[in-house]
């Protein structure tokens, strides 16, 4: 015989209310349960990892704005017509050629590739990628009120401190060509970021490859706020 306190939870569990949870908890047991075999599907994430410094890494120093000052400074709505001509300029003079052109705002920032750049541990530019360096210094000539910030990058062999100094000399590299086009001195900057930036994580001599690279980042030439 059913005791007084056994009828009375079985009375609770008949009520509509009760039936529900009592079902809701069942099933949450279950896909609980399921979850255990559920198969493990491949991961979908990119491998590309960190891509490039951003442009604000490199804010205007007052040798920009004494130039900004001596030859006329871009404001206002004039800067982005300004930097919609010249990204107009370099796609066209760029088509075909294995550099890519993004911009980011006001900041235009070529792209080239590694294959056309550095062997490893040189900061030597290779003979193919002296055409594309014209091609850019004929442009950023035409638009002189554009500052030039020349970024070297390296894979992660050998001690930090190597890949610091070989990604300055290859900035440095880039630039003494584009001053050999007539570019004036005054709108070039250089920086070294050694390995920090990789474009793919370093675990193949492909990727390695990839990460040995130069970014040029053309900017408007302003005083600055």
């Amino acid at each position: 015989m059913i005791n007084q306190d056994l009828q009375n939870r079985l009375t609770q569990l008949c009520r509509p209310h009760a039936w529900r949870l009592l079902c809701s908890a069942v099933v949450v047991t279950s896909l609980l349960s399921g979850c255990q075999h559920l198969p493990n599907f491949p991961s979908t994430t990119s491998e590309v990892i960190a891509t490039s410094p951003a442009p604000s890494n490199y804010p205007i120093t007052e040798e920009r704005r004494a130039l900004a000052a001596e030859i006329g400074a871009l404001q206002g709505s004039a800067i982005k017509n300004y930097m919609d001509n010249q990204e107009f300029a370099l796609r066209e003079q760029l088509r075909g050629s294995s550099i890519k052109v993004h911009r980011d705002g006001d900041i235009l920032r070529l792209e080239i590739p590694s294959q056309v750049t550095f062997a490893v541990g040189k900061s030597e530019i290779r003979a193919k990628l002296y055409p594309m360096l014209s091609t850019i210094a004929k442009v950023v000539a035409e638009y002189s009120k554009t500052m030039v910030v020349i970024i070297g990058h390296t894979d992660d062999s050998g001690s930090l401190q190597t890949n610091m100094q070989l990604s300055q000399q290859r900035a440095d590299a880039v630039k003494s060509y584009l001053l050999s086009q007539q570019l004036d001195e005054r709108r070039l900057e250089t920086h070294g970021e050694g390995p920090n930036y990789p474009l793919l994580p370093n675990s193949t001599a492909a990727n390695r490859a990839a990460n040995r690279r130069v970014e040029i980042l053309l900017a408007p030439l302003t005083l600055g706020e």
